[in-house]
């Protein structure tokens, strides 16, 4: 069976382990891109804090056009970047040929 997981601040990211997610705290790029590259061995689908996504663009580069694992940014406590709708909306246009998304 597939895990699910979370990295980000523990502030954004503690509560996840109440609904059964894996939570992994990191504060730094550093710490990030290291957590990252464990939790890819094992978990399915991996959601980080859309902060510590923005610091590490090569690392998840590496994951993009791979299966497993599903590497999505979520916003954290400071509030939405944008950056996880950003990607769903270019999701989007990739599979239906047009961004149908509303802005």
């Amino acid at each position: 069976m597939y895990k699910l997981g979370v990295i980000g601040d523990k502030d954004s990211v503690y509560g996840f382990s109440s609904v059964g997610l894996s939570v992994f705290f990191a504060d730094t790029a550093a710490e990030a891109a290291k957590t990252l590259r464990a939790a890819a061995e094992d978990y399915a689908v991996i959601f980080i804090t859309e902060k510590l996504a923005s610091q590490i663009p090569a690392e998840l580069a590496r994951y993009k056009e791979s299966i497993r694992p599903a590497v999505i940014p979520i916003p954290g406590v400071t509030g939405n970047t944008g950056m996880g709708m950003k990607n769903i909306s270019s999701f989007v246009e990739q599979a239906v040929g047009s961004d149908i998304l509303p802005d």
